[in-house]
This record gives structure tokens, sequence and C-alpha cells, in this order.
């Protein structure tokens, strides 16, 4: 992974591992992290952001349940090739991520009509 970077905001209301965990799954599902792409190590990527490395550990084992890199000893972690076809969403997990969206897009004094513009713009940017 030489190109895109992550980067963890200490003084956001969103865990450390949850922000690398969401950069990374989005790199991976765009595209812009190639399938069997070698991801740093764990205590790489910590020591890279200055974070403890059971931090990083934990995104990494987030990611390797929803199936989005795997790691084989000796062969590092690597990022995992994506299905076919993505399966419907779950409605209920949607919403979830909606609300903590908005919660956080709150917390910077976005309004409704600000919230919306930029869901339509992320909507735009990514395939």
């Amino acid at each position: 992974m030489n190109s895109p970077a992550i980067r963890v905001d200490t003084s956001s209301p969103v865990p450390p591992y949850e922000q690398i965990r969401a950069q990374l799954a989005a790199l991976i599902t765009t595209g812009r992290l190639l399938e069997r792409e070698r991801l740093p190590t764990v205590r790489q990527l910590a020591a890279d952001l200055g974070l403890a490395a059971g931090t990083v550990a934990r995104a990494y084992r987030e990611l390797e349940a929803a199936s989005l890199i795997h790691t084989r000893r000796g062969a590092g972690t690597r990022v995992a090739p994506l299905p076919s076809r993505a399966p419907d969403p779950d409605p209920t997990r949607l919403t979830e991520l909606a609300r903590r969206f908005v919660t956080h897009a709150r917390t910077l004094g976005a309004e409704g009509d600000a919230v919306m513009t930029a869901v339509r713009e992320a909507l735009e940017e990514l395939p």
C-alpha cells in the first residue's frame, strides 16, 4: 500500500480503529486498493499513525471478518478478492450507518441540507 494515506483524527468522537476500518474498507470497495495488494503490518501502520498496535489490529480483525482482507503467516495482510456481486444491504445496518453519519455530521455543526449535499456528493464520487 503505497499511495492512499490513512488519517486518524484523535479529536473525533469516532474511535480510531473505526476510522481506520472505514477508510480501508472504502479504499478496497472503490478499487483504490487492488486485490492481493499488501497492507502494512499492524505494527508499521500503528507506528505511522502514532497509535497502539491493538487499535490497528482491531481494525484489521473487523476488515477480515467482513472478508475485505486476509492475513497469512509469511504472506502478510492482503486485500481479499471482492465478491462479484455484493448482496443487498441489510436495511437495519444501513440505517445504523446513516444514523452514525448524521450524528457525526451534526457534531460538526452541519444542518440537514448540508448533510444531504455531502451524501449526494459522496454517491457521485464513488462507483
